[in-house]
């Protein structure tokens, strides 16, 4: 028989042996062939590559106080982290449905949790936006817990195909879905100098918006389009020039943290969607259902607060949470992501 082998295709070796380029780190982002490295990643006070490593899961489940039978809703999906702990406290009795509009991701938790044992009999994972919860009350009806992850996965912040990271080269993309909607380059190259100095205000405080604004809009009038992670950090870098050289460094990290986070909150409608969630909110928990919401931004935290404060002296929520509650200083040593986190939680009356 006559056929031609195919020749046998190497692995890429890393490049020294902490490899930067995302593609190449095949030991992180196969955690199930690699659990040392993964340990010494995680030992270390890093997120492996591909992964994303749940914030206050002791504090959540000893609020949710789940039980066996319960029907509960992780209402941001991710990794499945929370999911996972959740599930275990079901003890195979009740059910837990997962949403999340990141149809790549989202089909890849569903499988990773299913080959651990939780597949459709006590999971159901929906391709849905969480501001459309309620969506699912027809199938599930009412909900004993509820939690709402607000935070970005760090599987999308990780790969420079979706442009999350300032760090790293890629699309200017920022979008949860994205294959709906517009990326946040075509929203830049839309936005006026005033309305991107005004989102940069409202959705990041950031206080260099005017200087960034201004730069955006010169270079955009000489016809150089910011389409990339890296174009905009260079514009953030020029913008902020003028500053003290021992100051600068520090000051772009900084605002390029806050400037990213302003486009992604725009793009993907965040405050808009957390505002439609909350008054649904009420209307998917049964009573004495118990809702816990984890925030990573001001703007988020005062939504949530208001929301549950109008609808507990509403007499809607029994309980809420008076202070807000944070991660321990042994979690944020373990994991630097969970610094800004804010816990807030609601009882249905």
């Amino acid at each position: 028989m006559d056929y031609q082998e195919k020749p046998h295709k190497r692995r890429v070796r890393y490049a020294g042996t902490h490899p930067r380029n995302y593609q190449e780190k095949y030991k992180e982002l196969q955690p199930e062939k690699y659990a040392d490295t993964i340990e010494k990643v995680i030992r270390k006070g890093g997120t492996p590559a591909g992964m994303h490593i749940s914030i206050m899961v002791k504090e959540i489940l000893d609020f949710l106080q789940i039980r066996p039978g319960q029907t509960g809703l992780d209402a941001t999906l991710g990794y499945g982290g929370h999911t996972l702990e959740m599930l275990k406290r079901l003890e195979s009795q009740g059910h837990i449905y997962a949403l999340d509009i990141d149809p790549i991701e989202s089909e890849k938790t569903r499988e990773r949790l299913e080959k651990l044992g939780f597949g459709e009999e006590i999971l159901t994972v929906k391709l849905l936006n969480f501001a459309n919860a309620d969506q699912v009350l027809v199938e599930s009806g009412k909900f004993d817990f509820v939690l709402a992850d607000l935070g970005v996965s760090s599987m999308q912040i990780d790969n420079p195909d979706r442009g999350f990271s300032y760090k790293i080269d890629g699309p200017l993309d920022l979008r949860m879905n994205p294959q709906k909607g517009s990326s946040a380059a075509e929203r830049l190259k839309k936005c006026t100098r005033d309305e991107f100095m005004g989102m940069l205000v409202e959705n990041a405080d950031e206080p260099y918006a005017e200087e960034i604004a201004d730069t955006v809009e010169a270079w955009k009038k000489r016809g150089k389009d910011i389409l990339t992670t890296t174009d905009l950090k260079m514009a953030i870098e020029k913008a902020l020039e003028f500053l003290p050289a021992g100051d600068r460094k520090e000051a772009v990290k900084k605002s390029c943290q806050r400037t990213f986070q302003a486009l992604r909150i725009d793009v993907n409608s965040e405050f808009e969607v957390l505002y439609e969630f909350l008054e649904k909110l009420p209307d998917i928990l049964s009573p004495g259902g118990r809702a816990a919401i984890l925030t990573f931004h001001s703007g988020e935290d005062r939504l949530v607060k208001k929301s549950f404060k109008e609808f507990y002296n509403a007499g809607i929520y029994s309980e809420i949470s008076r202070d807000v509650i944070r991660p321990s200083k042994e979690e944020c040593i373990r994991n630097s992501r969970a610094r800004s986190t804010k816990m807030r939680w609601a009882i249905r009356a």
